[in-house]
């Protein structure tokens, strides 16, 4: 498959944890279920690191996912890469991408270019290999059981981008979330993303910015690329820090910066957030679900990190083994209601002809949202908060509210619940 965003246009990007998806963290037992992500309207998978895991300096019992020993072999835990391959083309078969997850920014200290090329990593004064160091105040940033590539070795660069190749021409992998993005130069990446392309069209997601290092001139080199100003306000709103006011003022910011073509990323959690920051029940109370709708509106691409379609409610630990429990929940529904929308509903879809309007509420804590092409609108109504809000203003509209397929009627003083929403027609 070559990524074109037309076969994306309506989807969302499903987030793999191996480790913690099923009791045996393996790739078979995750395959089983990839028809069944179809119902939530899946389009690309994105396989956190699948490659094997340094034991030298190792974080807890298994280790970091993004301290890996060889670039071209997989994690013995999850299997072997036939099993990988089954995955990809089941994945294939049921018109998914899929992702890997690469770090290129460091390895781990099993790695064998430690031993064979020295002069590929970054060194101290004493001429020691270093784990990463924060640019801004010369200090590490914790992170010991990985060793700091040196960008400006231009050997190093190649072997990491024939490692990239390799999983392209030997797997038909479909492209790459890169980790980190912003901490390689942006002419390792334009000349990455070139030759990955002159194999095949592939899809590229940075995880960055357009406000990190490299900026915009990184950032456009990439297909897609993290919101993750946007989802800094979706926490802050639900902490009360924030208001509806301030996510418009980041939604107009996006469409000022960013080119028409680049997609952003939204998501109200992933692997980073579930572990160090909390769950969504943490982090959004009661308005979990109203903030997962939104991901679904605003500008861009939806992301589930696995174990949201089950309502998981506790945080999976980065070092040790877990699993999720796929528990009958409402959570599915949901999210398989959410895609339906999606799919139905043109003027949701990723298309450069869909004009996205922000429409007052004269509320602080109300978002009315519409996007629309020339054949259809949708709208959304939010209220992003925990009490009962009004919004005044000088219509009275019928329309349809999607999720329950009932008629809503619009008045000129519109009472909404706490955390009450609504895709509307």
């Amino acid at each position: 498959m070559e990524y074109s965003n037309e076969k994306i246009k309506e989807g969302v990007i499903y987030e793999v944890n191996v480790r913690q998806y099923s009791e045996s963290g393996t790739f078979n037992d995750f395959t089983k279920d990839i028809p069944k992500l179809k119902d939530l309207g899946v389009k690309i998978l994105w396989l956190m690191p699948i490659h094997p895991i340094s034991e030298k300096n190792r974080k807890g019992t298994l280790g970091s996912y993004y301290s890996i020993t060889d670039y071209k072999e997989v994690n013995p835990e999850f299997g072997n890469k036939e099993d990988l391959d089954l995955l990809i083309t089941t994945a294939h078969d049921n018109g998914m991408y899929v992702i890997l997850d690469w770090v290129a920014n460091h390895t781990g200290w099993d790695h064998h270019w430690i031993e064979n090329n020295p002069e590929y990593y970054t060194k101290n004064e004493k001429g020691e290999i270093t784990d990463p160091i924060n640019p801004e105040t010369g200090k590490p940033w914790g992170w010991e059981d990985v060793a700091d590539l040196d960008f400006s070795n231009k050997s190093m660069q190649n072997e990491m981008i024939e490692s990239m190749e390799y999983w392209i021409r030997e797997h038909n992998i479909d492209g790459y979330r890169c980790d980190a993005a912003h901490s390689c130069p942006v002419s390792f990446w334009k000349e990455c993303v070139s030759r990955l392309n002159k194999i095949k069209k592939v899809l590229m997601l940075a995880e960055s910015d357009g406000y990190h290092t490299g900026g915009f001139e990184l950032i456009e080199l990439f297909d897609m690329s993290y919101s993750w100003p946007g989802h800094h306000v979706l926490n802050q709103i639900a902490k009360k820090e924030n208001n509806a006011l301030d996510l418009i003022n980041n939604i107009e910011t996006n469409i000022k910066d960013y080119s028409e073509g680049h997609i952003l990323m939204n998501f109200t959690t992933n692997h980073d957030e579930n572990t160090w920051t909390g769950t969504v029940f943490e982090r959004f109370g009661d308005g979990a679900k109203t903030f997962s709708a939104l991901t679904y509106f605003l500008p861009g691409i939806p992301l589930i990190y696995n174990g949201q379609e089950y309502g998981l409610n506790k945080r999976l630990p980065f070092f040790e083994k877990d699993f999720i429990p796929k528990n009958e929940s409402e959570f599915f529904d949901f999210y398989k209601t959410l895609a339906l929308i999606k799919i139905e509903n043109k003027a949701l879809h990723l298309d450069q002809k869909v004009n996205f309007e922000i429409l007052k509420t004269n509320n602080n804590h109300v978002v009315f949202f519409k996007r629309s092409n020339k054949e259809e609108s949708t709208y959304f109504l939010g209220n992003l908060s925990d009490q009962t809000q009004t919004i005044k203003q000088d219509f009275k509209i019928d329309f349809v509210s999607l999720f329950k397929n009932e008629t809503f009627k619009l008045d000129i003083n519109q009472e909404l619940a706490p955390w009450e929403f609504h895709f509307l027609n």
